[in-house]
């Protein structure tokens, strides 16, 4: 008898069913075929009779194919649903016609209409977007290295604060960077901001001169650049013509915001009978505010301006007085400068651009120079 730990006694392995073994083959080429495979150059190549380099020349632009060639490759192209990758065109040139843009608050009308401007123009060159959604009037670090493991050729920053953290991390890339409304600058970044200091001057200068004793700002945000440029210039405009006092909230940019602050001002003693509020959407939420909750009158009891010029603002329920932020412009001189440092020109990196901006005065303001008469 054999002894008890005799390997000639071990149990051989089991052996899995023939059947078993087929069925799950089975399970592992259907997860195959239903994996989608993108049709190749080769595929196209061998579909149409033609080398590879005739694929590769038909889908590049000015390079020389016959006619003949050029309407069978595009033929098998179709049958097969093939697109040229990007990926050897991006290795070969270093280029990838990809433009990332990085945007916060698109429930702003304006930095929307933004984003239409950007997009349609970047196009028209041949290139693409990329769009990155952000927090509105956050950093945006967390997305930086996503956007370059894109290879783009340039970030745009419309309206996202970018840190200087951030800012070396582009240049290390070589990834030139254009703020809109930003002023965070190296070699590799530049920024295009709307004259916001002059457009709170502006603003105050017309208050003064409609007659305005008592001033009100409604805030968006904190150490937000633009809205703090937006009230250094409408409160040292007011300092100028004597005016010591401001009473100021936030309203975080929203309409909702814009009616809650404007109500906590109106509480106050005295009363403002000027309220300047940093965008559009605070400003039309102030005026539902002074309209519906508090019975006043505008322009005669309470004036009220905004800042962006957004399409409601002309309507004439709202009729608006504003300071227009030129977006067109800004996107011409943001793409200016991109393409300039895309193209090697390094004289265009750090720059600063300031485009003015227009102050559209409507029925918000409409009271006659000097004020309202003892008798209105």
């Amino acid at each position: 008898m054999s002894p008890k730990g005799d390997p000639r006694r071990a149990k051989s392995p089991r052996r899995k069913p023939a059947a078993a073994k087929k069925r799950h083959a089975g399970k592992e080429g259907a997860a195959k075929a239903g994996a989608r495979k993108y049709a190749s150059s080769i595929d196209v190549a061998r579909l149409a009779g033609v080398s590879q380099s005739a694929v590769s020349r038909t889908f590049t632009v000015g390079a020389s194919v016959s006619a003949k060639t050029r309407k069978k490759v595009l033929k098998a192209a179709e049958a097969l649903g093939y697109q040229p990758s990007m990926i050897p065109r991006i290795m070969l040139t270093h280029r990838s016609s990809l433009i990332a843009i990085a945007i916060g608050g698109m429930y702003n009308p304006y930095y929307a209409g933004v984003v239409e401007l950007f997009t349609r123009e970047i196009q028209k060159k041949g290139n693409s977007v990329l769009l990155f959604g952000v927090d509105h009037n956050e950093y945006i670090d967390e997305v930086v290295p996503v956007i370059l493991g894109y290879r783009v050729d340039g970030l745009i920053s419309a309206l996202s604060i970018l840190s200087p953290e951030a800012a070396e991390s582009c240049a290390k890339q070589n990834v030139p960077v254009v703020l809109l409304n930003g002023k965070v600058r190296n070699d590799w970044v530049s920024s295009v901001c709307c004259d916001n200091v002059a457009g709170g001057r502006a603003v105050a200068s017309l208050f003064i001169a409609r007659g305005a004793r008592h001033f009100g700002f409604i805030a968006g945000k904190p150490d937000n650049l633009a809205n703090e440029d937006r009230l250094a210039g409408y409160f040292g405009r007011l300092v100028e013509a004597g005016v010591r006092d401001l009473s100021m909230a936030y309203g975080g940019y929203r309409y909702e915001g814009g009616f809650k602050a404007c109500r906590e001002l109106m509480a106050a003693s005295p009363r403002p009978d000027a309220l300047f509020c940093a965008n559009d959407l605070m400003a039309i939420g102030a005026i539902e505010a002074i309209r519906s909750e508090l019975s006043l009158s505008i322009p005669e009891d309470v004036m009220v301006a905004g800042f962006d010029d957004i399409p409601a603002a002309t309507w004439p329920s709202i009729a608006l007085t504003t300071v227009r932020q030129e977006a067109a412009r800004m996107v011409q001189e943001s793409l200016q400068l991109l393409e300039r440092k895309i193209a090697g020109q390094t004289q265009a990196g750090g720059a600063l651009r300031l485009v003015p901006g227009t102050l559209m005065e409507r029925n918000t303001t409409a009271r006659p120079r000097g004020g309202l008469t003892s008798g209105s």
